[in-house]
């Protein structure tokens, strides 16, 4: 992976009214990195998004885009974004080959290296035999692959994609999920989505935004560690107030699955299962199970949303 710096974000913040949707956030994205950006609706996601393409100003911070400020520099900065929203801009009357032109012709491509862009778009998004046809002809994962062709036909370093595999059938997702992995080899790509098997299966870099606030930043090894060394499966026959077992050292939080089964998340550098046992000892909880579980990226999903849910944060004055 290059150690070339795509995409600074520094101190972002966007108020509207009073009201911060996004809260002092910052990172960065580098050549060859593909970033998976997750958040529940109302988190700031679609803000964030909106801000990084250009079309939102921030209220403060800054963004640079392969090197060009997006607010003082904005001509350049956009020129280096590819963005596919989540409907794909495509004009349904046009043949592929035309309206692949006229994108090329709107991302100020020489007039003579059109066609050469147009073909290696194309190729690297599996379009070669459909350049004759109309794209409202085409089926759903195929009108993605024009939409993402559009995206990179300038070949701009950073490509913004929101929602990409939306409606798409399973052989469909597949196939645009690895022409992502492709993209992410020559590019830095953001991939916002609320699938979150989809960020397991293509990105190598995940952020999570709840309530505007950036509160998980973690590479895709990081979090694989996270998720199989700090929660326990346990089962009580006679399971107490859950803030007893929130109380006990390391216990980072509690999720209830029922009938006497909980998910206990804890700080890996605070093993709390030796106090586990000794307390259901202690007060007869009628501990039967208890085993070190795999949690999901949805388990880590909802505990850290709920988490700073329960954490309330002031507004922009």
């Amino acid at each position: 992976m290059s150690d070339e710096v795509l995409v600074e974000v520094e101190d972002l913040s966007r108020a509207y009214g009073g009201m911060l949707a996004v809260r002092h956030i910052s990172f960065s994205i580098r050549r060859g990195q593909v970033l998976g950006f997750l958040g529940p609706n109302g988190a700031g996601k679609t803000t964030t998004m909106q801000i990084l393409s250009g079309n939102l100003a921030p209220t403060t911070g800054r963004v640079r885009i392969a090197g060009h400020d997006l607010l003082e520099d904005p001509r350049h900065a956009k020129q280096a974004i590819g963005y596919l929203p989540e409907q794909p801009p495509v004009y349904r009357e046009l043949t592929v080959d035309e309206f692949l032109d006229y994108c090329a012709s709107l991302n100020r491509i020489e007039r003579g290296k059109r066609r050469a862009a147009r073909e290696a778009a194309k190729i690297k998004c599996g379009l070669g035999d459909t350049g004759k046809r109309l794209i409202g002809n085409l089926s759903k994962g195929y009108q993605q692959r024009v939409g993402l062709a559009q995206a990179i036909i300038h070949l701009p370093p950073v490509i913004i994609l929101d929602e990409p595999t939306v409606g798409l059938d399973p052989i469909q997702i597949r196939e645009i999920r690895h022409l992502i992995r492709e993209l992410g080899k020559e590019h830095g790509v953001i991939l916002s989505t609320h699938i979150l098997p989809e960020v397991q299966a293509t990105c190598d870099q995940v952020q999570i935004i709840s309530k505007g606030d950036l509160v998980l930043n973690d590479s895709i090894e990081g979090l694989s560690r996270h998720m199989q060394s700090s929660t326990l499966a346990i089962a009580l026959r006679d399971p107490p107030d859950l803030a007893r077992i929130r109380e006990i050292a390391g216990v980072k939080s509690v999720q209830d699955q029922g009938d006497g089964r909980l998910h206990v998340f804890y700080d890996p550098a605070t093993d709390p299962t030796d106090a586990l046992v000794e307390l259901s000892v202690q007060n007869r909880w009628g501990l039967y199970e208890l085993q070190p579980q795999r949690a999901s990226l949805e388990d880590i999903f909802v505990h850290i949303t709920t988490e700073e849910q329960e954490s309330p944060k002031g507004t922009a004055a």
